[in-house]
């Protein structure tokens, strides 16, 4: 497993170098994308690799003369990434419209970056209603023509069908990596559970499939083991992380030697990515949807019923009823809110939850950070005294 988990950190580390080592040995092109509800399954049906972008990494240079200081940091990284031309490997980037930031970044991006070819997805903010599933699904239906025009390849009901099944596979190894690592943290480090993850969101999916079963393979015959010796791996608080994107390894690091340990979260770079997709292709979903004649109806409802973001709207306390709900289903002890600077719409969010949590008793903190992190004698020591309060 070290070995594998090695492979992903460096993949993690450097996902563009990645592309350009797998186009080189396969043929097979990338396409970036910047939000999680992108949908996947199209791009991988069109013969593609889906490769989620975090943005470069150190001083930016150029991004200042389009985006305010006071902008997203994630967004301001992802577009120095392009202006600098380290995207010249992709095929294209897809665009879902979520917060404003990310529909100013595709704005930016068509009128200064030449990487390939540009599509916008406007998804819907309301997903509740019927109108919002009919809406969701064509949307996807016009994804589909556009991918089948810019990559030159029909895309047929099988490999619609086929991609789904392999991003079913992929979310539900993920969802088996996280529940062994809950009922025992010892297993892996939050920093690995991380890397692992990028790692998915990056890698070819039939490679990550294969590499996510070894490695919850191995978690498996571990877990037997550690099991063998009562008490083991209780000594850590337990805590929920909920948020964004986490692009930062070495916090999870730092949670841990303040005597934390992330057990899950609620993270579209974590749990969100897979949690209520997993268990999607199981049972008879397909033989259903196949009476019904449409595969694309049911990549459409995968993405609706998932765990929303402050960018979507499924209803008024919601996001709160989950959290509070997750800390009670994974025997959390506090709560890290982990929050972008500058990020709108989870700073509007913010005061809602804190109030649901607060009612509930429910410890918290609020970590506003960006790229890069701050100082670690400054997270430490708030970190420290959060596990003291708790």
């Amino acid at each position: 497993m070290r070995e594998i988990l090695q492979t992903m950190t460096e993949i993690a580390a450097a996902p563009l170098r990645y592309a350009r080592r797998l186009q080189s040995e396969t043929g097979k092109r990338s396409v970036g994308y910047v939000c999680s509800y992108t949908p996947e399954e199209i791009i991988v049906a069109a013969g593609a690799n889906p490769l989620r972008l975090f943005g470069v990494t150190g001083e930016l240079t150029r991004v200042d003369a389009h985006l305010q200081s006071y902008c997203c940091s994630l967004v301001r990284c992802i577009l120095e990434s392009g202006l600098k031309g380290d995207t010249d490997c992709l095929a294209g980037v897809v665009f879902p419209h979520t917060c404003d930031s990310m529909q100013r970044l595709s704005d930016l991006w068509r009128l200064n970056v030449t990487t390939g070819f540009h599509l916008d997805a406007v998804l819907p903010v309301k997903l509740t209603t019927e109108s919002a599933r009919e809406y969701y699904f064509d949307v996807l239906r016009r994804f589909r023509e556009d991918m089948e025009r810019e990559s030159g390849v029909e895309i047929t009901p099988g490999d619609l069908w086929k991609a789904y099944e392999l991003m079913g596979q992929v979310r539900s190894l993920l969802f088996r990596i996280y529940a062994l690592r809950c009922a025992e943290p010892k297993l892996l480090s939050g920093d690995d559970l991380l890397t692992i993850v990028k790692a998915s969101m990056i890698m070819d999916r039939r490679q990550a499939a294969a590499m996510l079963g070894e490695i919850a393979a191995a978690l498996s015959r571990e877990t037997q083991e550690v099991t063998a010796f009562p008490g083991t791996g209780k000594d850590r608080k337990r805590l929920l992380m909920v948020g964004g994107v986490c692009n930062h390894p070495r916090l999870h690091g730092l949670i841990e030697a303040a005597g934390g340990v992330v057990v899950w979260d609620d993270l579209c770079t974590g749990a969100r990515y897979f949690q209520d997709t997993a268990d999607k292709t199981q049972g008879d979903t397909r033989e259903t949807a196949a009476r019904e004649g449409e595969p694309l109806r049911v990549i459409a409802e995968s993405y609706l019923q998932r765990a929303v973001c402050p960018a979507k709207h499924a209803g008024l306390t919601s996001r709160a009823e989950r959290i509070v709900s997750l800390v009670r289903d994974k025997g959390a002890r506090g709560v890290i809110f982990l929050h972008l600077k500058f990020c709108d719409p989870h700073a509007f969010d913010y005061p809602y939850l804190k109030t649901a949590l607060d009612r509930e008793k429910i410890p918290h903190l609020m970590l506003e950070i960006e790229d890069p992190l701050p100082a670690e004698g400054q997270l430490r020591t708030r970190l420290e005294a959060f596990m003291e309060m708790i």
